[in-house]
């Protein structure tokens, strides 16, 4: 793409010669210009007749790019405007209050398209394109996974729609998705503290944003990853109807409450039916098995939730002082249960494949680093927008990779 001004000339060098502090931010700043975050924000912020001294887009951009750095607060702007001789003029911190106040919703929606606009820009430059979904030592080939998972941002001021967790502490529940090819921060929601886990319509709305950020070359083969608390019928519902739209598939693997009916089922299972689980290599994990409860739970339960329904269960030696259920305690095997759609593949690589969302652990805490475990506003819409803005800076750091 065309050389912006500040980055004629520039080269990024490693030697420690002739290099400013945070040089990594220059180079995130300049990816920016390059594939298109920039430019698309600008044209997202334009306003007619409104020619402010900083280009609105640029503001937002460099918010972004000085998140991808570490910043936590707005004020951390000042670590890329002391780079005024490489950068050229930047915004200082009343600049980006006013911008971040500026962001509408309907410009939110702008931001959001211009995202994706860029993702599908930055896609085609890939080489070898879209990177693979690894488990247990398998590509899982063209399939594109999504992981969404919620996290609690502790406040320690009073900000609008903060409230109180199910963790007993105060502050916000954001929900977000991940690509877990990329490492991208597909969507995400910011939500009050007191937002449940389980809530439908929040995981349906991020996850229906979550895909329409995925360039629709790549949107054929889906799979949906989620813990325990996706497992409501609501959703489970609305991904099997996503997997009759045309041209498209989407599997599921969402962790399943170890109910009374499951726990039935278990007492069910023969000792030869259990097969041994595989851990994220592929080997043999040892004190771990996996059985199938599908043709053991009683038909009329079954029927209750969407049809191609799989019930997969795992069983594994605790670790020492690890707590157990009284159902555990019988035999000292602690159990935990998913449910998918997918209607190949042996149980073993099946569990495996759900376990790996737990990557989405490290996508959060990233994430947090960048912006998500800090919100700098009073205002709910500001922060929201602080939200967009971070990942955008995760979508950097994904792409300098």
């Amino acid at each position: 793409m065309k050389r912006t001004s500040w980055s004629a000339g520039l080269s990024v060098t490693g030697d420690g010669v002739g290099v400013v502090a945070h040089a990594g931010s220059v180079a995130t700043r300049l990816l920016a210009d390059r594939t298109g975050p920039t430019g698309n924000l600008s044209a997202a912020m334009a306003r007619r007749n409104f020619n402010p001294g900083h280009d609105r887009g640029r503001v937002l951009g460099d918010v972004a790019v000085m998140l991808a750095d570490g910043g936590e607060a707005i004020a951390d702007i000042d670590v890329l405007r002391h780079q005024a001789g490489v950068l050229g003029p930047v915004a200082s911190a009343p600049t980006v209050w006013r911008t971040l106040k500026q962001v509408s919703p309907a410009r939110l929606k702008q931001i959001a398209r211009a995202r994706a606009r860029t993702r599908r820009h930055v896609e085609s430059l890939l080489p070898d394109g879209v990177p693979t979904s690894r488990v247990a030592g398998t590509d899982l080939e063209d399939t594109i996974t999504i992981d969404i998972d919620a996290t609690i941002v502790v406040t320690h001021s009073e900000k609008e729609n903060a409230a109180a967790t199910f963790k007993r502490t105060f502050g916000y529940h954001p929900l977000g998705a991940w690509c877990d090819n990329t490492g991208e921060f597909l969507a995400g929601k910011l939500r009050a503290g007191n937002a449940g886990s389980n809530t439908t319509a929040d995981h349906i709305d991020v996850l229906t944003e979550a895909i329409v950020q995925i360039p629709a070359a790549h949107r054929k083969k889906l799979l949906i990853r989620s813990d325990g608390a996706g497992a409501f019928h609501g959703l489970l519902d609305w991904l099997t109807e996503q997997g009759k739209v045309r041209g498209r598939s989407v599997d599921y693997s969402v962790g399943f409450p170890l109910t009374e009916k499951l726990r039935d089922a278990i007492d069910l299972v023969p000792k030869k039916i259990w097969t041994p689980a595989i851990d994220a290599d592929g080997g043999i994990r040892e004190g771990g098995d996996v059985a199938e409860l599908t043709g053991l739970i009683n038909p009329a339960v079954l029927a209750q939730w969407p049809d191609g329904m799989r019930v997969i269960v795992r069983r594994e030696r605790p670790h020492p002082g690890a707590q157990l259920s009284l159902f555990e305690e019988r035999d000292g095997w602690r159990y935990q249960a998913f449910v998918t759609n997918t209607t190949v593949g042996q149980l073993a690589f099946l569990k495996a494949r759900h376990r790996a969302h737990a990557r989405v652990e490290d996508r959060i805490r990233h994430a947090k680093e960048s912006g998500l475990g800090r919100f700098p506003s009073r205002e709910f819409d500001i922060n929201q927008t602080w939200l967009a803005l971070t990942m955008i800076a995760a979508d950097l750091t994904a792409w300098t990779r």
